[in-house]
């Protein structure tokens, strides 16, 4: 059986992170999942609905991929994506690099993973394969997943093939890491930067603070807006905490990459950042409690006060991009 020998198989929370650092381990760089997404300029903020839509979604982070393309650049990384139509030749992207002693990224549809005890179709879920067999391939996923884990090639080729929604054809990857690899201190506040500008900079409403604050006003109208507010409410507060974002909707990773970053460069704006970015994942946090108990409730005081913490979200995230941006 075609293996990579000594990856490193530790999960962690996100899907992308998860399987960036099995990438980057394999080459010798060991970053914390929190760096990862900071250097990544993971972090975003996305409210969107449309009548195609059963129920709006909120999002915490750059779309998908975006993430492994800014930390790739951002550190100076070879970064070869293969995509293709033909599953033949998607095979062999795959195949070539693991043969070679090289671990392998892939974007494809949870919906076909067979350790996935939730069924819920996602295209823009990422792992990280390390080796296979005539029957199944040998996966890292995240911690809340199994970590490292195994699912049929016909499942794999079935995830890799689907069309929708942020999926990719066929979407795979492998990093090189060159002698001269850029020292990780030295690219953070770049990465700060870029990320506080798309925040205070959205080009629609729909994103980052005016992101926030268009949730703000529409959150208090989602027992209209379901037509089974049991199911969608909960679901949605269960997406902000659970669902690969590390709770609170990304803003813990980010909080604790702003933590390490003060380690290394005590400044006044990265510890205000880092305080406002503290203080807003305890808000998130309870925005989702507040969305969930509206659910199994029906009661819309919940949403009202859900509403009112967005309003003070957008405005904490807003100060401190300001102060992050001022780097």
């Amino acid at each position: 059986m075609p293996t990579v020998k000594d990856i490193d198989v530790r999960g962690t929370q996100h899907c992308e992170t998860t399987a960036l650092g099995v990438l980057l381990r394999h080459e010798g760089l060991d970053l914390s999942e929190p760096m990862l997404f900071g250097l990544g300029s993971g972090l975003s903020f996305v409210y969107w609905d449309s009548k195609r839509m059963g129920f709006p979604f909120l999002g915490g982070r750059v779309k998908p991929f975006e993430l492994t393309r800014n930390a790739a650049a951002v550190l100076g990384l070879r970064l070869l994506v293969e995509e293709t139509t033909s599953p033949r030749k998607a095979w062999q992207n795959v195949a070539a690099p693991i043969d070679a002693g090289r671990p392998v990224g892939l974007q494809l549809d949870s919906y076909h993973l067979d350790y996935f005890s939730t069924r819920v179709h996602f295209g823009g879920h990422v792992v990280a394969m390390y080796g296979y067999d005539e029957q199944e391939a040998h996966l890292v996923d995240t911690a809340p997943q199994g970590g490292a884990v195994v699912t049929s090639l016909a499942g794999l080729a079935r995830a890799r093939a689907e069309r929708g929604p942020m999926t990719a054809r066929h979407r795979s990857f492998t990093i090189t890491a060159p002698g001269d690899l850029t020292s990780p201190q030295d690219r953070i506040i770049p990465a700060i930067r870029t990320c506080a500008h798309a925040f205070l900079n959205p080009p629609i409403a729909n994103l980052g603070y005016r992101g926030i604050e268009k949730a703000a006003g529409q959150v208090p109208k989602w027992l209209h807006r379901s037509v089974d507010p049991r199911e969608d409410l909960p679901r949605a507060a269960l997406l902000m905490e659970r669902a690969g974002t590390g709770g609170a909707l990304f803003r813990n990773l980010y909080r604790d990459f702003l933590a390490e970053c003060v380690q290394w460069n005590d400044s006044g704006h990265l510890r205000t950042g880092h305080r406002l970015y503290t203080e807003a994942a305890v808000l998130w946090t309870r925005v989702a409690a507040l969305i969930g108990r509206a659910g199994t409730s029906g009661e819309a005081d919940h949403l009202v006060q859900a509403g009112s913490l967005l309003h003070e979200l957008a405005r904490i995230e807003r100060e401190a991009m300001q102060a992050l941006g001022a780097l």
